[in-house]
This record gives C-alpha cells, sequence and structure tokens, in this order.
C-alpha cells in the first residue's frame, strides 16, 4: 500500500535489465530461505473515519503491502499500511494460510510500524533480517515486496540516486532522512526490505505518479529504522524529538564580520524560539550556533554526520525523549555553552494527518470539534479565521492562547437552534464568560451547573445563547433523529 496516487513502473534498459535478471537470480536462489521465507504479505481491512459524522463508522476499504522480520516474533511494515485497520492478515510465499496479525506498535511521524502474529506456524523457518548503514551513492540495491500485477515476490532493482532530508507523504508533515532509488516501487511494495548484500538498508515507502516524475522511489533509511526500534524498547513510542528553532545562514561576509565571527564558515544565527520548544529559556534571539555535540555547524546550517552533509535537525532527529543536546554557542560577542534536554515530543501536531478517532463534543444539535488537517479536509471551510488560525497557528505562536482552536462545524436541524446558521464555522472563544483552550474544557464547561449557555465566538458580535431544560427537552429527540451514538467522545472511552 502507497499513498494515494503514487508510483508507476517503467522498465529498465536492456543491458540494465540483464544485469538485474542475474543479480536477482543469484540473490533469490542463493538465499531462498533468509528473504523470502522472511517476507509476507500484509492485508488490512481498513474504515476510515467520518469526520462530518464523527459518532457514525466511515466507509470499509482494503489495501495490502509488505512485511518482514525485523527482531523475534515481530515484523516490520509502513505505518500507512496498516493504518485505520478493522482486521490485519499476513501471507508468506508457498503458505495458503492466512495468520492474523496485530499491531503492536506504529510510528505515524516516521511511517513505520511492527507486527505481532500470535500463531506460531507463522514463524517456522523465518529469520531476523540482519539491518546495515547507509548505502553509497551509485550502488546498486534490491527492493522486494508484493506489489501490483501479481501474486507472488517481486524483486527490482536500482541505484541509489539521494540522500536527502525530505517530506513524508503519510503524516504530510514531518520529514526525514530519506534515499531515493530509481527501483520501481508500486502500491503493495510499502513496508517491504530494501536489501543490499543481503542486509537491509532500507524500507519502501513511496513514490511518485508517472506524470510527475519517471523511475523515482523512496525508501526509510536505516538510522530512521534504528531510531523508531529503539524508542520503543520500553514499551511505547514517544515521537521525534524536535528542537523547534529558526535559523539564518551566515554565509554573507559583511554579516559575519558585523557579528565576530571568524572566516572559517561556521555558523548560523537563531531567529525563532517556539514558547513550547524545549529550547526556550535556553537560547535566545540572535545567538549563533556554531556546533552542536561537538559537530561543526556549517554557515548554510547543514553539518557533517556519518559522512554525510546533512541539516542541522537531524541531530536532534537521532535523539529520545530524556537525551540532551550541547551547542557551542557565541552570545553578544561572547563565547557559551547551552544544554537543552527533550523533556516532551513538539506537542502541536494539528497540521498533520492524524489517524486517531475524531474528537467531538454535540450540544443542542450544534456539533463542536477541534481543527486539524482532516477536518480542514472533510469541511473545506469557508470562514477565513479557520484558514489563518490553521496556517498561523504555529508561527504566530497562537497555542499561547488556547491548546487547540475548537469549531461549531454543524447543526444537526432542531426548534432548538432555528436561525443559528450564522454561528456555524465559528471559533469558540468563551462558554458562560470562561476562556475556552480545548474541547475538554468545552466539555467540562458545558458539564456545570447552570440554567444558561452562552456561547462566544471569535469575530462574530453576538453570543449563542441556550436554555438547560430546552436543550435537555431536545436532547432524546435530537439523537434518534439523527441517530447520534454518542453525544461526545474527547479521546477517553470512559467519555459518554
Amino acid at each position: 500500500m502507497l499513498p494515494k496516487s503514487r508510483a508507476t513502473a517503467h522498465f529498465p534498459q536492456p543491458m540494465k535489465f540483464l544485469a538485474f535478471l542475474l543479480i536477482t537470480a543469484a540473490t533469490l536462489f542463493a538465499q531462498p530461505n533468509e528473504i523470502r521465507k522472511s517476507l509476507c504479505r500484509v492485508n488490512n481491512t481498513a474504515q476510515e473515519f467520518n469526520y462530518r459524522v464523527p459518532w457514525l463508522p466511515g466507509g470499509m476499504e482494503g489495501g495490502s503491502g509488505t512485511g518482514w522480520v525485523v527482531g523475534k516474533r515481530r515484523l516490520m511494515t509502513n505505518a500507512h499500511v496498516v493504518s485505520n485497520a478493522r482486521q490485519l492478515t499476513v501471507e508468506k510465499e508457498n503458505d495458503p494460510k492466512k495468520y492474523v496479525a496485530e499491531v503492536e506498535f506504529i510510528g505515524h511521524d516516521c511511517d513505520l510500524a511492527i507486527l505481532k502474529v500470535a500463531d506460531e506456524g507463522f514463524w517456522k523457518d523465518t529469520r531476523v533480517l540482519s539491518i546495515g548503514g547507509v548505502p553509497e551513492i551509485e550502488s546498486m540495491v534490491q527492493v522486494y515486496g508484493y506489489p501490483i500485477g501479481g501474486d507472488r515476490l517481486s524483486v527490482t532493482q536500482g541505484v541509489v540516486s539521494r540522500i536527502d532530508f525530505s517530506p513524508y507523504a503519510h503524516s504530510a508533515m514531518d520529514s526525514h532522512l530519506t534515499i531515493q532509488i530509481d527501483a520501481a516501487i508500486n502500491p503493495g511494495n510499502s513496508g517491504g526490505p530494501v536489501l543490499q548484500k543481503g542486509a537491509v538498508v532500507g524500507v519502501a515507502f513511496q513514490g511518485f505518479s508517472g506524470d510527475v516524475a519517471q523511475n523515482v522511489g523512496y525508501m526509510i533509511p536505516t538510522p530512521v529504522v534504528r531510531h523508531f526500534l529503539k524508542d520503543i524498547e520500553d514499551g511505547h513510542y514517544d515521537r521525534y524529538m524536535d528542537l523547534a528553532v529558526g535559523t539564518f545562514p551566515l554565509q554573507n561576509a559583511t554579516h559575519r564580520r558585523a557579528l565576530g565571527l571568524k572566516e572559517d564558515d561556521r555558523g548560523v544565527v537563531v531567529t525563532s524560539i517556539g514558547e513550547a520548544s524545549v529550547c526556550h529559556g535556553k537560547l535566545k534571539l540572535g545567538d549563533v550556533l556554531l556546533r552542536v555535540d561537538g559537530i561543526d555547524i556549517q554557515s548554510d546550517g547543514m553539518i557533517v554526520l556519518g559522512g554525510e552533509r546533512v541539516m542541522m535537525a537531524e541531530v536532534g532527529e537521532r535523539k529520545f525523549k530524556g537525551d540532551s543536546v550541547k551547542f557551542d554557542i557565541l552570545r553578544d560577542g561572547k563565547a557559551a555553552k547551552v544544554d537543552v534536554t527533550f523533556t516532551r515530543a513538539w506537542p502541536y501536531i494539528h497540521q498533520a494527518n492524524s489517524y486517531d478517532p475524531p474528537r467531538y463534543v454535540t450540544f443542542g444539535g450544534l456539533l463542536f470539534q477541534p481543527l486539524n488537517r482532516n477536518l480542514m479536509g472533510a469541511y473545506k471551510f469557508s470562514n477565513p479565521r479557520l484558514g489563518y488560525m490553521y496556517q498561523h497557528f504555529i508561527e504566530d505562536e497562537l497555542y499561547k492562547e488556547r491548546d487547540e482552536i475548537v469549531v461549531l462545524t454543524a447543526l444537526l436541524p432542531d426548534t432548538i437552534n432555528t436561525f443559528m446558521e450564522e454561528f456555524r464555522e465559528g471559533i469558540v472563544e468563551k462558554l458562560n464568560g470562561k476562556k475556552i483552550r480545548n474541547l475538554k474544557e468545552l466539555a467540562d464547561a458545558i458539564a456545570a451547573n447552570g440554567d444558561q449557555f452562552v456561547f462566544e465566538f471569535n469575530g462574530i458580535g453576538r453570543p449563542l445563547v441556550l436554555e438547560r431544560k430546552d436543550v435537555e427537552a431536545a436532547s432524546d429527540r435530537i439523537r434518534k433523529r439523527y441517530n447520534v451514538l454518542r453525544e461526545q467522545f474527547l479521546g477517553d472511552d470512559s467519555d459518554k
């Protein structure tokens, strides 16, 4: 399974095709048990969430990908292969049985997941595939998987053409180290191992459609794979850490002299620090970052890590919750050292795709939901205030005023809410004079004692007012009319 509208296949040139056949045949027949029997097709019966009617289940769909044995009784695949799963099964080549699998860990920010299979019969003759390093540019790799076009295991071969720091399509917000190859990666390849000399050097995960680029596929490199495996060792996935610091390159000689810097092509200047950043209170605007964890920061913001030039952010990428980063800086012309500890992951991820059930509160036929990427896609809001708050929530630090943006997304028409259409798409500011910072606070304010409910909205001159007795009288009527199975869901099974 690939993110929608992804890769297409093309046949290699004759000489390359001959070399491909020879290498593929040698690899497959030399190691039939070590590779073939340690791979499987992953079948996902998924159910998408319905953000417009969040108390009802969404439509069903199916998809498939590839998994491989990464540890004792553990399979690795892509997160997008198993997201929203209602039932997962795995199949091995030359084994007619479908085995039930479960998601043990999932990292939507890095598009990786771990599956477990309880049936011991599945693990017969399998072995853990070894994980290698980062392959060199222009070196050959083999992509294993079960892409569309057949039921048997497929192997394609390609050349490593680029190592970069790029967006991951699954979350649509997170960027990590990626490796570009020219091997075909099609739907069904996702999650499959990319091997070089018998060791896994990456996990196939996304590509381009043929009308965008030809023979371009991407794999998740082993530093990201190892990071995910290390993170889950304590039984919990903490997500990637983020410095959340903006910097400006110092390549201009005049700028460097003004800051008192040497002509050694080192250093970037801090231009922004989010209040929610772990660097807040540690670094200051105008600080010049010279070294990070003993590694020189070049004037364009790049560092050399593992022999490759990568963005400075890659240092934070390889850290875990509780780890620290050490900076050598120049502050007000004086050398200093700053230690920053990752106490938490970046808390605001509303601009990323969500794969959790939608949270909501219904009250008097009013539907309130927190704004996120999924909600924006489901409703196509026309209120420009919503567009601004969504796009600038982090950049303009709107999170100082609220943890999330609570929106009146829809009205379930009833006599109790007649003539209230003007409030639809309104951003809740206050309820009964209390500032509302998140959906939970709204639910608590509704549950509080009171005969009247006065809702105030951002940019709307008059309030929306409901009487408790009217809401209680209409509650059963509205629930039955619109089949509202649950009046609120706040992300906790204890909600009613």
